[in-house]
């Protein structure tokens, strides 16, 4: 059932790391902020950067994807929809507006404040293509959510979408380049002279995320079955940590949508590189997955991943230090080969997965709970509680465990042996995550948590 949502609680602060991060719809009132110690490679051809230098408009970095399984590359474009393709647009009817902007929870696994909110958008859908858009999200994060780590830890997710009512179904630059339609988001592809970049209107990406709780990844899927997606470097006023376009109904874009979350989420760098890029001469890299150091240094320093190095990685091969990463040739090692950080199709590497975990519980709770802590429960009242399947869940009264509900996620205090002497007591839940796919004991600090509820006897 739908439910208009029309507030926000408190916005978050979109923690940014050193390297690429995925792009944010940035807010229009302020200039865009690019993360730290990012090269800008251009892809080729690109005259966005020239053209923008002259005219004083504002630029974006996007990264694109030619085609599946093909190593990812970056360029600068208008941060305004071309012109082109506005002119054509009209205002919505009252019909059509009636239903534009309404939110829905597609998967509700905790409070906003427990959970990691993914908040998908849809672009070219009209106001009777709605429920094929909910359809087609449902789809798109069922494939997401099927690539390790998000397989381990759907339960740390909600899943949202917000209705972006279109006069007209389709997306500009589909089939051809002279296609033009009136959407809401104003997708198209073409984007900067190259086919399979699909760019959006930010500003009208962030005014719809915004109507969404407590956002933290926005997706945008423009209806098309054209391979095509996009990942914006910049970051967010509403507080979300990125935004990744792909086309709807494209059987490989959801690749495009996981390899942005890895810049988002797991403030990862890109693997790939570009051969005129030449020798990287400068500091550490702050990323998770780039070194200057080779194996034995990083072994012998105990830095980085040196607890992986020698492991069978999940994306093929042993993790190690292999020459080139983060657009250099030379000077920058990468754990594996080839990962889903390199070339689309492939999956994290070791490195990389620990990366994620640790992003995902950035934004989440090891343990969840709907049953409020503010006021006093009674011995029958019933409490609820999450955990990923990797965690560990005790019971306390009073500060001492009760063994025999361990693991337990539904009890009452009276279950637990709470007396009905009139006087008040405490239940606490305690978990850790003791997931094998951590090593750094740094992060697994990330992975425990308790809450704890007063009962009056």
């Amino acid at each position: 059932m739908r439910r208009r949502i029309r507030s926000r609680i408190s916005l978050r602060t979109a923690a940014v790391a050193g390297g690429i991060a995925l792009a944010a719809a940035a807010a229009m009132t302020a200039p865009a902020t690019a993360s730290a110690g990012s090269p800008r490679p251009s892809g080729p051809g690109s005259t966005a950067s020239t053209a923008d230098a002259v005219s004083g408009q504002r630029t974006l970095d996007v990264e694109y994807f030619t085609g599946p399984g093909g190593h990812p590359r970056h360029t600068e474009v208008p941060a305004a929809t071309p012109e082109r393709l506005t002119r054509a647009s009209r205002p919505l009817a009252a019909a059509e507006a009636a239903a534009d902007g309404d939110v829905t929870p597609l998967i509700g696994n905790g409070t906003t404040a427990d959970k990691l909110d993914v908040v998908f958008i849809g672009d070219g859908y009209t106001a009777s293509q709605q429920e094929d858009f909910h359809a087609d999200a449902r789809s798109k994060w069922d494939q997401m959510s099927a690539v390790e780590p998000y397989a381990s830890y759907k339960d740390l997710f909600n899943v949202w979408t917000v209705d972006a009512v279109s006069r007209q179904s389709g997306v500009s630059g589909d089939p051809s380049k002279d296609v033009v339609k009136d959407t809401a988001l104003g997708s198209y592809f073409w984007c900067d002279g190259v086919e399979r970049l699909l760019c959006v209107d930010t500003a009208k990406v962030e005014s719809y995320a915004a109507k969404a709780p407590e956002a933290d990844l926005v997706v945008v899927l423009s209806n098309s079955t054209k391979y095509g997606g996009a990942g914006y470097t910049l970051t967010s006023k509403v507080g979300y940590d990125g935004i990744a376009t792909a086309s709807s109904d494209n059987a490989d874009s959801d690749q495009i949508a996981v390899h942005e979350t890895g810049h988002s989420l797991g403030k990862l760098a890109d693997e790939y590189f570009y051969p005129e890029y030449g020798t990287y001469t400068g500091a550490e890299p702050g990323e998770a997955n780039a070194t200057k150091l080779t194996a034995a240094q990083l072994t012998a320093q105990k830095k980085k991943w040196y607890r992986w190095i020698g492991r069978t990685s999940p994306d093929g091969g042993t993790v190690g230090a292999y020459q080139g990463g983060r657009y250099y040739p030379k000077g920058i090692n990468r754990p594996t080969e080839n990962s889903i950080m390199r070339t689309l199709g492939r999956e994290f590497s070791l490195p990389g997965r620990e990366a994620m975990i640790a992003g995902f519980y950035r934004h989440a709770s090891v343990l969840s709970s709907r049953t409020a802590t503010a006021t006093a429960l009674k011995r029958s009242a019933g409490i609820e509680v999450s955990v990923p399947g990797s965690a560990s869940l005790r019971w306390y009264v009073d500060g001492a465990e009760v063994t025999a509900a361990s693991g337990r996620t539904s009890v009452t205090p009276a279950t637990l042996g709470v007396p009905a002497d009139g006087a008040s007591h405490t239940v606490t839940a305690k978990a850790a995550d003791g997931t094998g796919a951590v090593k750094d004991p740094a992060l697994r600090k990330l992975l425990s948590g308790s809450r704890t509820w007063k009962v009056t006897g």
